[in-house]
């Protein structure tokens, strides 16, 4: 596989919390794509593990779990993943995220100095995506 990320649309989250400066968001089921360099075709995984903030400052209040999020963007200094978060990722500097969650009126946003994707366990194969004929 040459390129991985999570598809933040659909993916579930057990719990969102912030302690002592670090916020963990953790996903019960992050739905992955994968995909091969030359192929037109797209598998689709799921995988539990937890998106992490160091340093994290919290706008507003943090909802509990169960969640599932709706999108969002995850920032990375000069870049901004729209909707998905790279596999892997490890990253400081000026981070964080401001994720939709679905039935949730204002997005979750959080920003912080250091962030990065934690995957427990082995990714779990759920379908081939073709594209349209």
């Amino acid at each position: 596989m040459d390129h991985i990320s999570v598809d933040l649309r659909g993916s579930e989250i057990s719990d969102i919390k912030l302690e002592q400066g670090r916020f963990e968001l953790t996903f019960s089921r992050a739905y992955l794509i994968k995909t091969m360099t030359g192929s037109l075709e797209k598998t689709r995984w799921w995988q539990a593990g937890a998106l992490v903030i160091e340093e994290a400052e919290l706008e507003g209040v943090a909802p509990g779990g169960p969640q599932r999020c709706a999108g969002g963007d995850i920032e990375d200094n000069i870049y901004t993943y729209r909707d998905m978060v790279p596999v892997p990722l490890e990253s400081r500097g000026r981070v964080g995220c401001r994720l939709q969650l679905q039935g949730v009126a204002e997005p979750l946003i959080v920003s912080g100095t250091a962030i990065r994707l934690e995957m427990q366990d082995v990714p779990k194969y759920i379908e081939h995506i073709r594209p349209d004929a």
